[in-house]
């Protein structure tokens, strides 16, 4: 009462102060984080949740984001969509949390985006692949600091087609929602424009989270496709891996697991040699041009100390989100001449940011999709490791596998000609 008295008699205006009083820094960022901390899925969201709390720790030890500490909030996405939906709006509404990290699922995606459009909340779409979100609705706060499925899946395709270009015959295993489905969609159509004469044998799409595929593994050894195709990941990759390799599938076909970067320790020696892999990104805990990086070795290491385990796709994905985070702060503070920025002001930072976390540079389109480069590589096997690593790597770069902004990927995929074939690409041997 008596600071609108003082406003009232200096003839000010109390909405004009607003504005200045909340650039004060806050106490604290709270950041909210979905990943799967339950379920077979939780072999991939617990290793991020890991490093998120290393990520944090190391943040609030340096002063924290532009000297604000750092505040973690996780969520469970193994709870279920509507759990998750409830938790994702008390966090934004009574805890107050500044930003939003959300989700792996791209199921989930498809239903947060809108929900944290509608709540204004900052959200970085930090895994999640489906690449229909941000082409087919125009968001202002959700971004996505990492690539989405048109470059995961067409890198492993093109590598494919670089390496082992005379196969007749494809069949695919996807899990049974909008990644699995949308992944396959993009795989067979640039199939279909790249190399039209390929057959399609089989369309396999068990149910997320399936612990049987002797149907899926007893119908691909009778037809004996050339090439097996599968975009699955987590547990459900991994039980599909083991069950193939015990029946002798792949003595017969030629695997492509563009996400199993994942599993290849969690597999060790159930994963053959000779398996085209990628890592969703430039993401491998022996990049061939980060190895040698004193921050990255000394990260590796310190994730190795903490987990038993060397980092997978999903930590690498986690620390674009902070390396995201911190840049944009930075960005908007500076922007903002020096004072702290309201939520608005971060979220229009966002559009054209660079930032760089354990692989290449990564970038924020006006379109709020990140770009983000590609490594694909052959599993092979070496003394020095109880599980496969990958040799033959070629880097692509991800700006020539996307659509520009505004197009969809259906429609760009269309005019893509068989020369992009012969896109140049960084090659890279084995690190033994």
């Amino acid at each position: 009462m008596l600071l609108r008295r003082l406003v009232a008699a200096a003839g000010l205006s109390l909405l004009g102060l607003c504005p200045a009083l909340a650039q004060q820094k806050p106490a604290e960022l709270k950041i909210g984080i979905t990943t799967y901390s339950s379920g077979a899925a939780s072999v991939f969201g617990i290793p991020a949740r890991d490093a998120a709390e290393m990520l944090a720790a190391d943040i609030n030890a340096k002063g924290g984001v532009q000297g604000v500490p750092v505040k973690l909030f996780f969520v469970d996405e193994g709870a279920g969509i509507e759990t998750l939906m409830t938790e994702y709006r008390r966090l934004v509404e009574d805890t107050k949390v500044d930003v939003m990290f959300a989700s792996i699922s791209s199921g989930v995606c498809n239903k947060i985006a809108p929900l944290a459009e509608d709540l204004k909340v900052l959200n970085f779409m930090w895994d999640c692949g489906t690449q229909r979100i941000l082409e087919e609705d125009k968001y202002n706060y959700v971004f996505r600091t990492q690539a989405n499925a048109t470059p995961e899946v067409l890198a492993p395709l093109l590598y494919l087609l670089k390496t082992k270009p005379d196969f007749k015959t494809i069949a695919v295993v996807n899990q049974d929602y909008a990644w699995g489905r949308d992944s396959w969609a993009i795989f067979s159509q640039a199939l279909k424009v790249l190399k039209p004469d390929v057959k399609v044998v089989a369309e396999f799409f068990p149910k997320f989270g399936a612990a049987d595929f002797s149907t899926e593994v007893s119908r691909l050894l009778a037809l004996k496709p050339d090439v097996i195709l599968s975009t699955s990941w987590g547990g459900d990759l991994d039980t599909f891996v083991r069950q193939a390799n015990q029946r002798g599938l792949f003595k017969s076909s030629q695997f492509v697991l563009p996400l199993a970067e994942s599993s290849l320790q969690r597999l060790g020696t159930d994963l053959p040699e000779g398996v085209i892999v990628g890592g969703r990104g430039d993401h491998y805990f022996l990049h061939p041009e980060r190895i040698g990086d004193a921050k990255f070795k000394a990260f590796m290491d310190a994730f190795k100390q903490k987990t038993g385990s060397y980092p997978i796709y999903p930590v690498f994905h986690m620390a674009q989100a902070f390396s995201a985070l911190e840049a944009v702060y930075a960005k908007a503070v500076a922007a903002n001449g020096g004072k702290w920025p309201s939520h608005d002001q971060v979220a229009k930072a966002m559009p054209g940011l660079t930032f760089q976390a354990l692989g290449r540079p990564v970038e924020i389109r006006t379109d709020g999709q990140g770009v983000e480069d590609q490594l694909i590589g052959t599993t092979t096997r070496v003394p020095a490791y109880s599980f496969d690593i990958l040799d033959n790597m070629m880097i692509f770069p991800a700006a020539q596998l996307m659509p520009p902004v505004g197009q969809k990927s259906e429609a760009w995929i269309a005019t893509l000609k068989p020369s992009i074939v012969d896109i140049k690409v960084d090659a890279f041997k084995a690190a033994k």
